[in-house]
């Protein structure tokens, strides 16, 4: 589990309760969707809206403190962001896995300058499915 709070350090953003518990939320599941954050959130905090929770990750999101990954035929899902890695996502039960990029998977043509960003999905069955 990461220090959540420090996450918020070096941003504009305060460290509310309800930012905070979001942010917890997250690292406890690793890849959550924004419904599933809502209805954690709300068994904390009972009168939050989900505009609120919209908000506030859309904040995140700003911030670099949250990435969006959307794998196939799966609801988008958020994550902390962390060093670049691949999502492995089971065909099955729909459960997204981080799995570290080797160095062999980096690109390696000339015409590259920049890369803004990747994003790499694998798709098979996972071994709890399986």
């Amino acid at each position: 589990m990461q220090n959540i709070q420090n996450l918020l350090d070096n941003t504009s953003l305060k460290k509310t309760p309800q930012r905070l518990t979001i942010l917890k939320t997250i690292d406890k599941y690793g890849h959550i969707a924004i419904e599933d954050i809502y209805n954690e959130v709300k068994e904390q905090f009972p009168s939050i809206s989900l505009a609120t929770v919209y908000k506030n990750i859309n904040a995140l999101k700003e911030e670099n403190i949250l990435s969006e990954i959307h794998p196939k035929d799966v609801k988008p899902k958020f994550e902390i962001t962390k060093k670049p890695h691949g999502h492995f996502v089971c065909k099955k039960c729909g459960e997204v896995y981080d799995f570290e990029l080797q160095n062999s998977c980096q690109p390696s043509l000339d015409v590259i300058d920049n890369i803004e960003g990747s994003e790499v999905y694998l798709y098979g069955i996972c071994k709890k499915c399986k």
